[in-house]
């Protein structure tokens, strides 16, 4: 079954934490680091999207469509290759696209399956930031 692609909700914050928690891979060491504040402003004013399949949410995305900075997006280990993360990165980019961006940028950490998703997404990595994060272009 394709991943179902839908926007997030309070509602979905529980779930979206889970998500965000169960991960093997970019573990959020501190997770006050994620203020309320932020989380209020991507569901109201950023592309906030979540992937459901018929066991419920499996990831989700959030973008900031003024920037064209993917701020996060994750994918439960269990459902890491069904196509969640490529749907979610799919309409992040097409929703980029309208707002008129030429090109998108992450961070994510070196060396890590995510990166490698990246790369095989056509991203390039273009340098490093100051936390030591690779930091990953795509020019739309």
């Amino acid at each position: 079954m394709l991943p179902r692609l839908r926007q997030a909700t309070k509602l979905d914050l529980p779930r979206i934490s889970e998500v965000r928690h169960g991960t093997a891979e970019n573990r959020l060491e501190d997770p006050s680091l994620v203020t309320p504040a932020e989380v209020d402003w991507y569901l109201s004013e950023a592309i906030f999207l979540v992937s459901e399949d018929e066991a419920g949410i499996q990831g989700f995305a959030c973008a900031n469509q003024q920037t064209g900075y993917v701020w996060a997006l994750f994918v439960i280990d269990g459902a890491q290759g069904r196509g969640h993360g490529t749907a979610l990165l799919d309409e992040v980019i097409e929703r980029f696209r309208e707002a008129g961006h030429r090109q998108a940028f992450l961070t994510t950490g070196k060396d890590t399956k995510a990166a490698g998703f990246y790369r095989s997404k056509g991203w390039m990595q273009t340098g490093v930031d100051r936390r030591g994060e690779a930091v990953f272009r795509l020019w739309l």
